[in-house]
């Protein structure tokens, strides 16, 4: 029994010596590579993490859906709207960076990022040229709350009531989602336009954003600190934002979306900047999953993001004008769309209250189909998989200037 026990120690002794042994030289491992992922993970021309970075491999696709409203005459008498889902119409979007510049001796890359898009009739439910919706008639309900509100525009209001009862328009139109979606040219806008030129007379939710670009980013190239790596110093030439009431909500946080720094960690924040947004938001980890045989860690943004105040009261300088602010899950972003009544959410009012997804016939939020979220690779930081998904909405009320 006694040599039994000198021989199982002395087999576990070298077990113990062995593991070391492997651990250290794991652990060795793993400093090389990181310290080589650190070196490699910097926008340098000619060099597939640049390359990767212009032009990202995988396929991304916009897929819009509808609201269409079923009852407008009873919304008009004040009962609830009721609406059907229809979707998707679904796009390939082609979003490679151009006019690169590298800038303060490479520390710096200057960018656009046009993006065009291609109709997919395989991943669609029907024709976008024929397929009619009937929603929220979006220039007339801006023009309306601007003449309100604006002492320059509230001489074209004798204009615009002419105009609504001679066009019989209302607060619903019924136009195709190709039209809804990439522009039409309204009757009330043009003849408001040849008033006041400033009011186009053209009004889709993308108009003008096929084959364009919304403006030059200023991207930290990661080459002083790998930590920076793609991060957004500046757009359209500004560092800050300036719509809303407060610095901490101007300021310019994070990357566009498509890349992170290397050596991701489950407790790090990470940061995106989203012009559609018009604001920052940030994400926090949530799984870890597989992609293909691909190790990812899943970040998604917390309902803290679109919080209200008495929940995140770092939120108030989204309330705008100052102190105008919404329940949670809804943000206010008629600021930054030349004045029209927009709110954003995320679909069938994910994470809002329940008061606002009640308030709608038709609204049915599910985490799988309607949450924002980023699948990364931790070690190099780039996105695998992902889907950003918002929802656009139209804020009406009772304006008693317009019968």
């Amino acid at each position: 029994m006694a040599r039994w026990s000198m021989y199982t120690c002395g087999a576990l002794s070298l077990l113990l010596l062995i593991v070391s042994v492997v651990l250290l030289v794991a652990h060795t491992f793993m400093d090389t590579v990181e310290r080589q992922v650190k070196k490699a993970t910097v926008l340098k021309n000619g060099t597939e993490v640049f390359d990767s970075w212009v032009n990202p491999p995988p396929p991304i696709y916009m897929q819009f859906y509808f609201f269409n409203v079923t009852n407008p005459l009873e919304v008009l008498n004040g009962e609830k709207p009721e609406v059907d889902e229809i979707g998707p119409y679904t796009y390939r979007e082609y979003r490679p960076k151009e006019d690169i510049d590298f800038l303060e001796n490479g520390t710096e890359v200057s960018a656009v990022n046009p993006k065009t898009y291609v109709f997919e009739p395989d991943k669609s439910v029907g024709d976008p040229e024929e397929d009619l919706i009937r929603t929220i008639n979006i220039p007339i309900v801006t023009l309306m709350e601007i003449s309100k509100n604006n002492k320059y525009f509230k001489y074209i209001r004798p204009i615009l009531e002419a105009v609504l009862k001679t066009y019989n328009e209302g607060v619903f139109l019924t136009r195709p989602v190709h039209e809804l979606l990439w522009g039409y040219k309204d009757p009330v806008l043009s003849l408001v336009h040849a008033v006041v030129p400033s009011i186009s007379e053209m009004f889709g939710l993308f108009y003008k954003m096929n084959t364009t670009n919304d403006g030059t980013y200023v991207f930290l190239s990661g080459s002083e600190a790998y930590l920076d790596f793609s991060r957004i110093v500046k757009w359209q030439g500004k560092r800050n934002l300036s719509w809303w009431t407060s610095d901490s909500c101007n300021m310019i946080n994070g990357t566009d979306g498509t890349s992170f720094h290397p050596l991701i960690d489950k407790d790090d924040i990470l940061y995106v900047f989203s012009s559609d947004l018009c604001r920052s938001i940030f994400a926090v980890y949530e799984a870890s999953d597989n992609v293909k045989g691909i190790p990812v860690y899943r970040f998604t943004p917390p309902a803290k993001v679109f919080a209200n105040i008495t929940i995140n009261p770092g939120n108030a300088g989204f309330c705008v004008p100052e102190g105008n602010c919404l329940p949670s899950g809804l943000l206010n972003v008629s600021m930054c769309k030349e004045g029209a009544p927009i709110i954003l959410s995320q679909p069938h009012f994910y994470q809002a209250e329940k008061s606002i997804i009640s308030s709608i016939v038709g609204i049915h939020p599910k985490k799988e189909y309607h949450e924002t979220f980023m699948d990364i690779n931790p070690l190099t930081g780039m996105l695998i998989r992902g889907a950003k998904r918002m929802q656009v909405n139209v804020y009406i009320k009772p304006i008693p200037e317009y019968e």
